[in-house]
């Protein structure tokens, strides 16, 4: 029997509410930090009770778990999106970086450093970011491999690894009130210096 027109199920339900904390959970993350974050702020901000929340999540360690796996899903398919438009070959690479800096310096991006920072005194915090942090970075590697076929793979991956530590640094730089100037000369070096890698010079 289907369902009339408009009614949604109670999975339907539970599922929204779940979607709305997790949402109100990074909104919290990247306008207040991890510390100010609190169950209390993250409900108002999802439209729910405390009691209505904890039904979901027991508690704030639970909730930032869940907000790790969320809110890298939420990174991999905005890069999933922004790699499948770019170029093949060593042209690829400029772009690649402009993508991968946009990806690691975004909202969701000042989200992921908040919980990294919690994390370093938090295990069960940095053991729940570890596993999915990695599936960011490996399946960005697989469509850059797609992207760049026609070069050596270890050469690939050693200049994705570095982009994405560049740009991670970078990101943090700007969290930290950098010039933007010198970030946009680094980021154009490094496309320099990448380019000429990957053609072997």
């Amino acid at each position: 029997m289907t369902q009339p027109r408009g009614h949604r199920t109670q999975a339907e339900r539970r599922e929204q509410t779940r979607k709305a904390l997790l949402d109100a959970t990074i909104d919290c993350l990247v306008e207040l930090g991890y510390a100010r974050t609190s169950m209390q702020e993250i409900s108002v901000r999802a439209g729910v009770s405390k009691g209505a929340a904890q039904h979901h999540f027991a508690d704030k360690a639970e909730l930032m778990a869940a907000a790790v796996e969320h809110l890298t899903n939420k990174r991999m398919a905005e890069l999933a999106e922004s790699l499948g438009a770019l170029p093949h070959g060593v042209a690829a690479i400029p772009a690649a970086i402009d993508t991968l800096w946009a990806g690691y310096s975004g909202a969701l991006a000042t989200a992921s450093t908040e919980l990294w920072v919690a994390a370093r005194t938090d295990p069960a915090l940095r053991a729940a970011i570890r596993p999915v942090d990695r599936a960011l970075g490996r399946a960005a590697l697989e469509r850059i491999r797609e992207l760049t076929a026609d070069l050596p793979p270890e050469r690939t991956e050693l200049l994705f690894w570095l982009t994405v530590n560049l740009t991670r640094g970078l990101a943090l730089d700007a969290e930290l009130g950098g010039a933007p100037a010198r970030r946009k000369q680094l980021l154009e070096e490094w496309k320099r210096v990448a380019v000429a890698q990957a053609n072997g010079k």
